[in-house]
């Protein structure tokens, strides 16, 4: 896998981007919600086969809300601060809110424009996530 080196941009450059790759580096390296729910209700993982980004998903829901989250795997800084974010942004929001999440929201909370290639490593959390949710719908009959 290709990494960045140093002074070369990951897309185009937005304006604050320091702030966002400070941001992104954060998430990186200190993931919110990182690890495994070994009781949860519903979870889903999947890889992205070209780079190597693993990610799983594990909700529980309390309510029709998610209650608790978490995520796992081996991944880009890209990818697993996209998790991380995606994490603490879905914590607490119904079912209905959560479906609503989308690839819009992920680059805001990026705030960078990853380039095409970078563009799924961003969102195979989100895939992922949506694969959990979408499950835990199915159960529920």
């Amino acid at each position: 896998m290709r990494r960045k080196k140093p002074g070369e941009s990951w897309g185009e450059k937005m304006p604050g981007e320091s702030f966002y790759r400070e941001n992104i580096l954060d998430h990186y390296k200190k993931p919110r919600n990182f690890g495994k729910l070994e009781d949860a209700h519903s979870q889903a993982e999947d890889s992205n086969p070209l780079c190597g980004d693993e990610i799983a998903f594990y909700l529980k829901f309390s309510e029709e809300k998610i209650s608790e989250i978490k995520f796992s795997g081996s991944a880009c800084a890209i990818c697993l601060a996209s998790a991380s974010m995606l994490s603490q942004e879905a914590k607490g929001k119904s079912i209905q809110e959560a479906k609503k999440i989308g690839k819009r929201d992920i680059l805001g909370m990026l705030g960078i424009d990853p380039g095409p290639v970078r563009l799924k490593c961003a969102l195979l959390p989100l895939k992922v996530f949506k694969l959990a949710l979408y499950k835990h719908m199915g159960m529920r009959g």
